[in-house]
């Protein structure tokens, strides 16, 4: 047995002896013999984030064959808007690394996602997957570094209320059952993700919680380790397709939108960063955040505005982007506090063997701790399209790096304080604003596309596309007009209810 693989949770990789991203057609035809898997499912992500799916019956041995090595042909034009019905045709290829099992399919099926490309057989330069791809090989060649990446994800899960051993409301930050009513569904969620591939990190309930119409809402999470950002973003998609199916066949209702409603949390998805070179995480110096570290804020902190276009995609985002509410409005970044667009959580800095002291029986680890230091993004939400979020993250990076004057800006951006307090009002002021509504933040990515479309990352017509999208909800002067409203906030909420 492999001492890698024997712990792993995902059976392709225990079958096969080898960790997932080194599968090859070969292996996944093994697996499909001796397992009699009867079905294969492509799985592609479309212009409203969600996964998209096409099944296979396995024929024989020569169509599987035809399946794993030719993909299929899809309409482009019915995924992509920016794609014209006259020439929609796409073709989707298999990665095998991706391959699963799927865990609601009632015959053995086998699941993939896809790359899309064009009829002359390249990669599809306007496809979200692509674009990302695109990103995290120019910050290598630009930065000689790996850009790892991995999500919070938030969600709340929505039952009839039974009145038994009621939660604080707004107090559900890692609750225990009785209390917490869903910490199975959760932990059966992680089980399919984990089984699927994912690296998950921990998950827990959340501080969202409360009833409403005789239902009870209680907020979760689920956090991921980091990984390269194209893997990252794949787990994601799948993750929250497992939790919605679960949600289904549970009988439960689920949605990662980043509203419910006026003065409860909202869920957000927190990015995590780190640079990895040679193995080693370059985001820190001598026990200190290294300079990487903060010309990669410094690049975040010059495109946030912009980058809202892609993890703040409908006007619900913005409602939950207020002040007072655990999510920012300021760009800034400081260290383990919470209200900054930019945090640098604890990072097991202080050398110190806390193990040991908790347990005297233990010898001295030696473990190295500066593995797990990372930056946190707190703007991005579930409405985010996972692929174009990751990549316009990868870009700001890159972006950091380059600037010439990356140092003063992280200087410069640097809070240490609560930034709402009254003797803090100087600083707030100084300090740019995220956009308040989809069309304020598709003014930011017109002024600094430029910088996305530098080396071809995104492509103008993806831009011309998100940019088109942002503007047609009209929404300059919602958060004003609905005010005072609790009747049309619910109509909007519920509109967006099912995002991403």
């Amino acid at each position: 047995m492999n001492p890698n693989i024997d712990l792993s949770p995902n059976p392709l990789e225990v079958f096969l002896q080898k960790p997932c991203g080194e599968f090859t057609k070969r292996d996944i035809v093994t697996y499909i013999r001796e397992k009699q898997i009867r079905m294969i499912n492509f799985m592609y992500p479309a212009a409203d984030g969600r996964l998209k799916t096409l099944n296979f019956v396995i024929n024989n041995y020569a169509y599987l064959e035809a399946i794993l090595t030719c993909g299929e042909r899809v309409d482009g034009s019915s995924l992509f808007p920016f794609i014209e019905a006259g020439s929609s045709d796409l073709y989707v290829i298999p990665r095998f690394r991706t391959a699963f099992l799927d865990p609601f399919a009632e015959m053995p099926t086998l699941s993939f996602l896809c790359d899309f490309f064009n009829k002359d057989g390249q990669p599809l330069e306007s496809s979200p997957q692509h674009t990302l791809h695109k990103a995290c090989e120019t910050f290598r060649q630009v930065t000689g570094m790996e850009f790892q990446a991995m999500g919070e994800l938030e969600y709340y899960v929505i039952a009839p209320d039974d009145n038994t051993f009621p939660a604080t409301d707004q107090r559900g930050y890692h609750e225990s059952a009785p209390y917490a009513k869903f910490n199975d569904f959760r932990t059966k969620c992680m089980s399919y993700i984990a089984q699927a591939g994912g690296q998950i990190k921990y998950g827990h309930s959340e501080v969202g919680n409360f009833t409403l119409e005789g239902m009870i809402y209680e907020q979760n999470e689920i956090e991921f380790l980091p990984v390269y950002a194209e893997h990252a973003a794949e787990q994601l998609m799948i993750a929250k397709w497992i939790i919605r199916n679960l949600g289904y066949q549970y009988g439960y209702n689920v949605t990662f939108a980043p509203k419910i409603t006026a003065g409860k949390a909202g869920s957000g998805l927190h990015i995590h960063m780190r640079l990895m070179q040679e193995g080693q995480n370059q985001m820190l110096t001598e026990g200190r955040l290294s300079d990487t570290a903060r010309r990669a804020i410094a690049g975040m902190m010059e495109l946030a505005p912009s980058i809202t276009a892609f993890g703040n995609t409908n006007p619900t985002s913005y409602f939950r982007l207020v002040p007072h509410q655990e999510a920012p409005t300021n760009i800034c970044w400081g260290d383990r506090n919470r209200s900054v667009l930019v945090r640098v959580p604890l990072g097991w800095t202080a050398q110190t063997d806390m193990s040991r002291i908790v347990n005297p029986l233990e010898p001295d680890s030696h473990y190295d701790t500066t593995q797990k230091q990372t930056v946190e993004m707190r703007s991005p939400d579930g409405s985010a399209d996972l692929y174009l979020l990751m990549a316009g993250l990868a870009v700001a990076c890159r972006h950091g790096w380059e600037l010439p004057d990356a140092l003063q800006i992280a200087e410069r951006t640097y809070v240490n304080v609560n930034i709402h307090q009254q003797e803090n009002a100087e600083k707030l002021k100084s300090l740019a604003q995220l956009p308040d509504s989809c069309a304020a933040s598709a003014d930011c990515l017109q002024r600094q596309r430029a910088i996305f479309e530098q080396y071809g990352v995104f492509s103008p017509t993806m831009i011309d596309g998100v940019i088109r999208k942002l503007q047609a909800y009209d929404d300059r002067h919602l958060r004003k007009e609905l005010e005072g409203n609790p009747e049309a906030m619910l109509r909007l909420v519920k509109a967006h209810f099912h995002c991403g």
